[in-house]
């Protein structure tokens, strides 16, 4: 054991040249591994940071260690990875391993017991070198579809240690395991005026621009005529010999007379800059369309430490009696490569169509703090909250704020206050500050300071002052009342709230608190009476299940049990 530890520190202290090994980690499965989601594809206000590995549309694998190490870290949630195990390895790498159905053998003991020591289903421990010992290929988990996993899979990844920086498994040679002989496609193709002086082809709205694929598997784009300055834009997926489905591309570099123009690369970067994949995408088309274009450019810098900007920011400026050469390369991770050539050529025509950008009198100054106020509402905006500056529709209506709405990111958080000098202070504990998407209402945390309401919030739309006395619904799947239920291995639950949303749940057996497992996404509330709490004979159940505001419901029951084999 003395000997692991040193052996770990040494390891950690010694590790510093980015070579990394090549043949150290396995599989985490026992099937062929196929993708359904790598490294660094763009997700709704993250970047993916591992592989999203298939489980043959089942839960129940096998998840085994990648290599040698020690259990660091278990994280058990209602979102994100859901169940979540990490080992740390004495290399200098720890591998993740989440949406767990559960774990295995002694980590499975382990959790079930902090978990009951916690009376919590929800938990994150730090554990210590000697906790949990684990070798190459022993089975950890078991997979599943928990926390924020959209069908069963296993999501793995692997980390720096120290850093604690995520890296793209393929330079760890799984890229040998998932080969990929096939070059990116490119789905489309978009040219951006980018001021009031450009234009493209006769417009200043950014337009798609048609692509001809040739034999060698690269594109001719349509001429862009144009002038003043412009970027460009493109949506590309690539496909893997195995996997079957389209994943996102390695890296994007274009060139503008022959120099590197701007550039990204999916290898390494840290999660406190992941949301800004949103300033990496037209934000505004992907909210309204869906589509996720990969801008080729940006006016003002931001942190995202896979961009390489190159030239002028990726910004072309067209002039007269100039010839600009732009063309684009998409590649894979085994270096697959397609090129898309885009023809410039300087246009003096002015524009046909003119799309004149909208004003109000609520100008954001994106490296200015900004505050607007109107009736009952202040909204305080930080300095580099935004990247750009833009007119904020702003707006107090019958108690509703209208904040814009939510295509244009933010990226640190703003201030909303309501106040409100009519409510009693039995109605204050019930109100809080939500986020109305159509039907939805998003609670948010609401702070309280006698008339004011107060919330900090990374989106625009439209917030509201709102109400919440109606208590969550708690209904049992299938009746247990006086009835004897032997056969069974766990009782289940679905509940539910309108407004604020589910705070906290708790179940007693005979007066013990027991374990209730929460799936948000099914609305499910489980106890497996493998966990052994339930009596011999009559037993009396009661789940308190409890919003955010501290309505709380109450449901009792009584049922029997032989706990005999």
């Amino acid at each position: 054991m003395r000997f692991f530890g040193i052996l770990f520190l040494f390891s950690m202290i010694s590790f510093g040249q980015n070579q990394y090994p090549k043949d150290y980690f396995r599989s985490p499965l026992d099937i062929p591994l196929q993708l359904s989601g790598n490294f660094g594809e763009l997700r709704p206000n993250h970047i993916h940071s591992g592989f999203d590995c298939k489980t043959n549309q089942i839960e129940g694998l096998n998840v085994y260690a990648a290599a040698d190490g020690y259990v660091s870290r278990i994280k058990i949630s209602e979102v994100g990875y859901g169940k979540a195990i990490y080992i740390t390895h004495p290399n200098g790498y720890t591998t993740v391993y989440g949406h767990l159905q559960s774990g295995y053998g002694e980590i499975d003991k382990f959790i079930k017991r902090k978990q009951y020591e916690a009376k919590s289903y929800e938990i994150d421990i730090n554990l210590n070198p000697t906790d949990l010992i684990i070798k190459k290929g022993d089975i950890i988990a078991i997979s599943g579809n928990t926390g924020g996993s959209d069908g069963p899979h296993l999501h793995f990844e692997i980390r720096d240690t120290q850093s604690e920086k995520i890296i793209n498994p393929m330079y760890f040679g799984f890229d040998t395991v998932i080969t990929d002989t096939k070059r990116p496609t490119v789905n489309s193709l978009w040219v951006y005026p980018l001021d009031e002086n450009s234009s493209v082809n006769q417009t200043n709205k950014p337009i798609f621009l048609s692509l001809n694929s040739q034999d060698d598997g690269s594109y001719i784009a349509e001429k862009v005529e144009a002038s003043g300055k412009i970027g460009f834009g493109i949506t590309t997926i690539d496909f893997d010999d195995v996997s079957w489905n389209g994943n996102g591309v390695f890296r994007v570099q274009s060139f503008l007379n022959g120099k590197p123009s701007f550039g990204y690369q999916f290898d390494t970067f840290a999660f406190d800059e992941t949301r800004r994949v949103n300033s990496l995408i037209d934000y505004e088309r992907y909210k309204k369309l869906g589509q996720r274009v990969q801008k080729l450019f940006f006016k003002n810098s931001y942190p995202l430490s896979l961009i390489k900007p190159g030239i002028d920011n990726g910004i072309i400026n067209v002039n007269p009696n100039t010839y600009q050469t732009y063309y684009i390369e998409i590649s894979d991770f085994s270096q697959n490569i397609t090129k898309v050539y885009v023809p410039i050529q300087y246009s003096s025509l002015p524009a046909k169509i003119i799309e004149q950008p909208k004003q109000t009198k609520y100008l954001v100054k994106a490296q200015k703090d900004n505050i607007f106020a109107s009736e009952n509402v202040t909204v305080t905006i930080p300095a580099n909250t935004f990247v750009d500056d833009f007119y904020m529709d702003f707006e107090v209506k019958k108690g509703t704020l209208k904040l814009h709405e939510d295509l244009v990111p933010a990226f640190s958080n703003m201030t909303i206050t309501f106040e409100d000098s009519t409510l009693t202070a039995k109605s204050r504990e019930k109100m809080f500050i939500g986020l109305k998407d159509g039907n939805k209402i998003f609670y948010y945390d609401t702070k309280k300071n006698k008339n004011a309401f107060t919330i900090y919030t990374k989106y625009l739309g439209e917030y509201k002052l709102m109400k919440d006395t109606n208590p969550p619904k708690v209904k049992i799947d299938k009746k247990i009342e006086g009835k004897w239920i032997s056969d069974q291995n766990e009782i289940t639950f679905t509940i539910s709230d309108d407004m604020s949303g589910i705070k906290s749940y708790n179940g007693y057996l005979n007066g013990k608190w027991i374990l209730l497992e929460y799936e948000p996404k099914t609305k499910k509330l489980v106890h497996h009476f493998a966990d052994g709490i339930a009596d011999e004979g009559k037993n009396d159940l009661k789940v308190v299940v409890t919003d955010n505001i501290g309505n709380s419901t109450i449901f009792e029951t009584q049922f029997f049990r032989s706990q005999k084999p």
